[in-house]
């Protein structure tokens, strides 16, 4: 039940209006992932923000992840999940999986959902018009620098063609892409969503970058939300530990979408209902961002 007064559903409209007039007609990618993507309330409330946003004039697209949903898949047929330095190891079975999860069902249930809302969403993977060209990545071993990690089908981006995406924007359609790359061989590779989504911020000139987490964003040593962050302040807080672990790659991710020439990117919590909404049409926002 709604308990605003006129007045200040009249405030909240008013206080949107700027943003939805800097925004109109730029494209914001969004990472969708972590419990925004497993809560079915949340689940709701992502669609509603894209469709708004869509309606509005902005133009969204939608990168997603899955790897609790893989997971789940992989138990069911009695495969166990290993993980090198955060990534999963992707053998011939494991690439089938994560073709079947990301590629056909998150990304048609993603897509269901914002349609159910109103919009018109249109589900890709990195194969379809050769979106996501991709290699097998190698990285090096922290043990043995002269030794590199063999992760199976985990690939990196080597070229990414936006065109069919900026033809979909421009058609009213809204982008959901699964970070599935392909090779010059026509194999398929795994692909951090996040760096596809930070790939594919810089590839469309993005106005922003939205990476939506499990946490409120970069936090000091106190609790208390950083934002407003440069790569100066950033090298200095990875520096001293006060950005660790899995906050490292993901910070990192959306520093060098800035540095690629997005506008800005903001890691915000999909825990909070209507975070993306939040974020982008409000005067507080809704996480930490970062700029060049």
């Amino acid at each position: 039940m709604n308990t605003n007064t006129p007045n200040q559903a009249a405030h909240i409209l008013v206080e949107a209006l700027p943003y939805i007039q800097s925004y109109s007609g730029k494209t914001i990618v969004i990472k969708y992932g972590g419990n925004a993507m497993t809560d079915e309330t949340l689940q709701k409330q992502f669609a509603q923000d894209i469709v708004l946003l869509k309606q509005v004039g902005i133009n969204p697209v939608v990168v997603h992840g899955g790897g609790p949903q893989i997971a789940n898949m992989l138990n069911k047929i009695g495969k166990e999940s290993h993980f090198i330095d955060g990534m999963r190891v992707t053998d011939a079975e494991t690439m089938d999986i994560v073709q079947m999860v990301l590629g056909g069902l998150v990304n048609k249930q993603i897509v269901t959902m914002i349609n159910q809302a109103g919009g018109r969403a249109i589900g890709l993977t990195g194969k379809d018009g050769d979106l996501i060209c991709a290699k097998k990545l190698c990285p090096q071993s922290k043990i043995n620098p002269e030794e590199t990690i063999d992760l199976g089908y985990v690939g990196e981006i080597t070229l990414i063609r936006a065109g069919i995406v900026k033809m979909l924007d421009n058609d009213r359609f809204i982008p959901v892409i699964a970070p599935i790359g392909v090779g010059e061989d026509g194999q398929a590779y795994n692909i951090n969503a996040d760096i596809v989504a930070g790939a594919m911020a810089a590839v469309l000139k993005a106005e922003r970058l939205i990476l939506l987490t499990n946490t409120a964003g970069v936090l000091d040593r106190q609790g208390e939300l950083l934002t407003g962050l440069d790569k100066k302040m950033i090298d200095k807080l990875i520096e001293t530990e006060v950005i660790e672990g899995g906050m490292i790659p993901k910070i990192n991710c959306a520093l060098d979408a800035v540095q690629s020439g997005v506008k800005s990117s903001c890691i915000i919590d999909g825990r909070v209902p209507h975070a993306v909404l939040l974020e982008l049409l409000t005067d507080k926002g809704a996480g930490t961002l970062i700029r060049h």
